[in-house]
């Protein structure tokens, strides 16, 4: 079932939300690993051609790291479905690239290039300012799962706290500690992506409504957010050090 937008695609509390998203520093930035694992392994997990993390600027929706596609800083922003998609109320944001599913967006470049299924998880900031998408893209129309919704939900979470501890390091001026911090996160995750590609290999795809597949998964991501969680601690105490 489609998600239902609003009237407008600038919301009127924009000005304030792209305050938030300027401050994280991570607009137009270049790659950085462990963004890049985070949609690898969307895009293994929810059986997609496509992963994305986007970044909703005032004109343009940047592509702070993408699976599945190549050459694509990101598009103007009414022609991407992540900026309808950070006004909805929902959880996860459900929607094909049809003009009378969403009116807000031009469909044009994703009817292009085949794009019929979207899904998305709101990155939000810790005043509740949406930054972005987690999203997974398919060439195929589909159902996304109750289950399946849940686990984009956490997994947009961490993506969220990693924004947030990436800001913390470089104001920080500590760009030698969130290496490490990516080369820790990449080492939880890549639990993960062994896990999905055993999965994989023994049923031929992932089916997250099945509580003996979704169960192990979920434990895995709790790993990952506990280095979150650790590190984020660690640079709050460092930072009353500081002060």
């Amino acid at each position: 079932m489609n998600t239902t937008f609003p009237d407008s695609l600038i919301p009127g509390h924009d000005a304030a939300r792209l305050r938030t998203l300027h401050q994280f520093k991570i607009v137009n930035t270049t790659p950085e690993q462990i963004f890049d694992d985070y949609v690898a392994w969307a895009a293994q997990l929810f059986n997609t051609p496509i992963a994305l993390i986007s970044l909703v600027d005032a004109e343009y929706v940047w592509f702070k790291a993408v699976a599945g596609a190549t050459g694509i800083p990101g598009l103007v922003r009414n022609e991407s479905m992540c900026s309808a998609a950070i006004l909805a109320t929902e959880q996860v944001v459900i929607s094909d690239y049809k003009p009378e599913s969403c009116n807000l967006i031009k469909p044009d470049v994703a009817q292009s290039i085949g794009l019929n299924f979207y899904a998305g998880a709101a990155l939000v900031a810790s005043d509740d300012a949406r930054l972005g998408m987690l999203a997974v893209i398919d060439k195929n129309a589909r159902d996304f799962s109750a289950a399946e919704a849940t686990v984009l939900t956490r997994l947009a979470e961490l993506v969220s706290q990693t924004i947030e501890l990436r800001y913390r390091y470089i104001l920080a001026e500590q760009p030698g500690e969130w290496e490490d911090a990516q080369r820790e996160l990449t080492l939880a995750l890549d639990e993960n992506s062994a896990l999905a590609r055993y999965l994989i290999s023994r049923n031929q795809r992932i089916d997250l409504a099945d509580i003996e597949v979704a169960q192990p998964i979920l434990r895995r991501l709790e790993g990952v957010a506990k280095v979150l969680s650790r590190r984020l601690g660690q640079s709050l105490t460092a930072s009353s050090v500081i002060d």
